[in-house]
């Protein structure tokens, strides 16, 4: 009979400091008892930050610091080494991995300060660091509760394309290799901890997976492994009806669709990574959303149909650190192919486009991108449309980045009539200006662009309207 499987998740502040790794530890070992159970570990919270900024001020020539970041960590790991590992030996075995580690970073570092280069491919490297720190320190601490244990590196087993900064797994290779290397393990009752985050090319060439990217780990792991769950332990109680620190009245929703958490976490809530459930999908292998600071806590199940509600609506989002581009003019309506222009000079520097919106005359194109991503972006359509700005046929590409997304989420609201309009209500007697507004054909959300000092009162108003402080359903 085939074992049970959950892989669970933790992210950065599940792994904090001595103490979270501790609780960490105990569930790893609690449901090691009951069933089989991979682990994927986060860096330490703050820590992938710490090595960017080192890497940017060695790219600037700044070759001190380096020897700064490698002190500080290993203190910082040393002192959680000391107090969750009472054995010398075994102290000594993870120390021994760490400082490989941590040498290797330090090659890292003086090797770019003295090339006065940052290549997408180093900074994955040095980006890399933090998980492979946490991950044997977190197998030595179940260890320390008498469950087998054993830390393993994502290269060994995510197959991804050549991307640097945010691949994708090739879910084939990766299958084969996981199992070929995960299932002797569980078999002999040891538990993998994995490092998220990370994986590599097929000719094992470290890549990273995006930044949050340790929940795709679990998810890509779990459909690998044919899971029975997977588990993303984090330090929020699962998804919320919106975010608590803008709407006090937020509550945790018991049960979810995939498509629902889909468009939340792609509208920036973030519980999930918006690429965390691509690999279960299929598989409709269900995803906890749970606390790890209150494993009593039941959490958010995020299963293919979710549980219907009436009303239609289940939460809200906001994404803040957004900008809007308009591409336009009276000139564009008699220019073939703007639209087509536009998106693949978008596509082409790779930046996600939030939401799009186009006036019915065509005079103007207008889309959100991260602000991130906003610079480039404006940069290659001034490129591509250089030829039409100089006459006057493209009059503007302009942006604002004083803007943000609201996002009205429920799978329900196709069939309820009038979300649209109580929304949109609600918001004018606030006197909440829209700039913007878009709903996907799935009829699942209906997002609109406001300014962004508007966010709270937005969210605020819209919770009330649709009566989500009430009860959890």
């Amino acid at each position: 009979m085939k074992l049970r499987l959950q892989v669970m998740k933790f992210g950065g502040t599940s792994v904090g400091d001595a103490s979270c790794i501790a609780r960490t530890a105990q569930i790893i070992a609690r449901a090691a008892r009951e069933n089989g159970c991979v682990a994927v570990v986060s860096a330490m919270s703050g820590v992938t930050n710490r090595l960017i900024d080192a890497a940017k001020n060695a790219q600037a020539g700044n070759s001190g610091e380096a020897a700064a970041v490698v002190d500080a960590l290993r203190r910082q790991h040393e002192a959680a080494l000391t107090n969750l590992i009472q054995q010398e030996e075994e102290r000594a075995r993870v120390r021994r991995k760490m400082e490989e580690v941590l040498a290797e970073g330090r090659r890292l570092w003086e090797g770019t300060a003295l090339l006065r280069e940052l290549t997408p491919r180093t900074l994955d490297a040095i980006s890399s660091l933090g998980e492979r720190l946490s991950a044997p320190l977190v197998a030595g601490a179940v260890r320390e509760l008498g469950t087998a244990s054993e830390a393993i590196e994502a290269t060994e087993l995510i197959v991804t394309d050549t991307f640097h900064g945010g691949a994708e797994p090739l879910m084939e290779a990766t299958r084969e290799k996981s199992q070929a290397q995960l299932q002797p393990l569980l078999e002999k009752g040891i538990v993998p901890v994995v490092t998220g985050f990370i994986g590599a090319t097929a000719e094992g060439q470290l890549t990273t997976l995006g930044r949050g990217g340790s929940d795709y780990s679990a998810t890509i792991l779990g459909a690998a492994m044919d899971a029975d769950e997977v588990i993303i332990w984090t330090d929020v109680d699962g998804v919320l009806t919106a975010d608590p620190r803008l709407v006090a009245e937020a509550r945790t929703i018991p049960v979810i669709s995939y498509r629902e958490a889909a468009e939340l976490a792609y509208f920036g809530a973030k519980v999930l990574h918006p690429k965390t459930l691509n690999p279960v999908v299929q598989a409709a292998i269900p995803v906890w959303i749970r606390n790890s600071f209150a494993p009593e806590r039941p959490g958010t199940k995020i299963t293919p149909e979710g549980r219907s509600i009436g009303g239609g609506v289940k939460a809200l989002t906001a994404i803040r650190d957004v900008t809007l581009i308009s591409v336009g003019g009276p000139g564009i309506v008699g220019l073939p192919d703007v639209l087509g222009r536009t998106f693949s000079t978008t596509a082409e520097v790779r930046a996600n486009v939030l939401l799009i919106s186009q006036s019915s005359s065509q005079n103007d194109i207008c889309f959100i991108v991260s602000t991130g991503d906003a610079q480039r972006t404006v940069e290659a359509l001034r490129k591509e449309f250089a030829h039409d700005l100089a006459h006057h046929k493209v009059e503007h590409i302009t942006v604002d980045s004083n803007v943000a997304i609201v996002a009205v989420v429920g799978e329900n609201m196709r069939g309820t009539p009038g979300i649209a309009g109580k929304t949109f209500n609600a918001l004018g007697r606030e006197n909440v200006n829209l700039i913007a507004i878009a709903q996907g054909s799935s009829e699942s959300n209906i997002s609109f662009v406001i300014e962004e000092k508007a966010v709270k009162t937005a969210l605020i108003t819209t919770h009330r309207e649709f009566g989500l402080d009430a009860a959890p359903h």
